[in-house]
């Protein structure tokens, strides 16, 4: 079993709250017991869970997410046909506003090698994308999180909004037509409120099952962006809807994993 699938399969056995043994994670995963162990190790230094005798347990916080290493590791052919559709909605000679996230760490890995300005929101993307000659590249300054490096914080959101982007590649916890485009954390909203109201394009690459739910803090309306890139496994409906608002819709022909988190 993948590194990333096994983190998923751990977390939702515990996700009832009772410790569950290393004999049976073990047992889920088919995998060894130094494996489990080596997982539970990484899960509990990003805070996902907390270690207990012989087992784990879910941690007491909520709205923790997996660890950025292993969503980056899920779901790779389908964030790669995401990104390289993404990519091309960027002209060259463009001004870029790369989202954090692991699906638009893939689009700046797209974009690498790009003559094109680019305002990393994380340093995962400004790394990618100065990793080739070509991209001209600024990060915000600002806070920078723990395990995503993502960067936060009010001086985050005044350099999004001295930066006059003519393409915003966002990405979103939750983009329900309904509900709106939706993040898990404030400071997450605030920074991408400021990015779709400083950029001529604004693109939203998303996996399909993000169509389908809401997060706690809205950031914008469907009708906010100019373009969605997601799966042909999206619901029709929820397509039509986004259209409806004036979207134009980008679709590549790839399946998420069945067992894969939405990527990010």
């Amino acid at each position: 079993m993948q590194r990333s699938k096994r983190h998923k399969a751990i977390m939702q056995a515990v996700t009832g709250g009772d410790a569950v043994t290393i004999a049976a994670l073990v047992d889920l995963t088919g995998v060894s017991a130094v494996t489990i162990r080596r997982d539970l190790a990484e899960l509990a230094a990003a805070g996902a869970v907390v270690r207990t005798h012989g087992g784990v347990r879910r941690a007491r916080q909520r709205g923790v997410p997996m660890p950025f290493a292993t969503r980056s590791a899920a779901d790779q052919e389908l964030k790669s046909a995401l990104a390289a559709v993404a990519a091309g909605l960027v002209a060259d000679e463009d001004a870029v506003v790369v989202d954090n996230g692991t699906t638009c760490l893939a689009v700046a890995h797209a974009l690498a090698g790009r003559s094109v300005t680019a305002l990393a929101l994380s340093l995962h993307a400004a790394a990618a994308l100065a990793a080739r000659p070509g991209a001209t590249v600024v990060v915000p300054g600002g806070v920078v999180e723990t395990d995503t490096l993502a960067f936060g914080g009010a001086s985050a959101v005044d350099a999004i909004r001295d930066f006059r982007a003519d393409v915003a590649v966002i990405g979103a916890c939750s983009a329900s037509p309904a509900q709106g485009l939706t993040s898990t954390t404030h400071d997450d909203a605030r920074l991408k409120r400021a990015v779709l109201a400083g950029a001529a394009r604004r693109v939203l690459v998303a996996a399909p099952g993000k169509l389908a739910r809401t997060s706690a803090f809205r950031f914008g309306d469907a009708a906010d962006l100019t373009d969605l890139v997601t799966s042909t496994a999206a619901a029709p409906d929820l397509l039509d809807d986004f259209r409806a608002e004036g979207v134009d819709v980008h679709l590549v022909d790839v399946e998420p994993d069945e067992d894969a988190d939405p990527p990010r």
